[in-house]
């Protein structure tokens, strides 16, 4: 069993195409193949957190991707997931939602938007919202953006991520 990270999917958003350049011809090809590169990635024993703006559609059509996608899914809300409660997002098939940061194993915070972290802070942030904006690094010592738009539109391996960032840590020790 393996944890992912995925953020920024927006299924069913035929404006994000045009706004951060995505290389779909519309909607519908762009949701068949996150969904084809999320099932060649994840199993069913998988783990996938969802950073936050999952989709635009309505929640039987959220129901009906989130059954197409392999692994326990977990969201935390992004600014264009707030249109329904947590529940409702539960009902649709995430196992757990949160409306909030989350903690992940003790030094990795969970979020939709970047939380300001220093060297100094015993934390790293793992976040979406960016998308691929050139003001915020893929990687850093104390984060790591997992919009779709830097990660070949499939979810990455948790352990990639954290591989990434301890070596940009080992890379700057003094």
């Amino acid at each position: 069993m393996s944890v992912y990270l995925i953020a920024d999917t927006h299924f069913g958003d035929g404006s994000i195409l045009r706004y951060e350049s995505r290389p779909f011809e519309d909607a519908a090809a762009m949701d068949a193949e996150l969904i084809r590169r999320w099932n060649q990635t994840v199993t069913p024993q998988d783990t996938v957190y969802h950073l936050g703006d999952f989709s635009r559609y309505d929640l039987q059509k959220n129901r009906e991707i989130l059954a197409q996608l392999n692994g326990t899914k977990y969201l935390v809300l992004g600014n264009h997931d707030r249109q329904y409660t947590c529940r409702q997002w539960q009902e649709a098939g995430f196992a757990w939602v949160y409306d909030l940061p989350v903690l992940y194993e003790g030094f990795y915070v969970l979020s939709h938007e970047p939380i300001y972290v220093s060297a100094n802070m015993p934390y790293a942030n793992l976040f979406g919202h960016v998308h691929a904006s050139p003001t915020y690094k893929t990687c850093s010592c104390r984060s790591f953006c997992v919009s779709v738009e830097r990660i070949d539109y499939a979810p990455i391996a948790f352990t990639a991520v954290k591989e990434a960032i301890f070596r940009c840590i080992q890379q700057n020790e003094p």
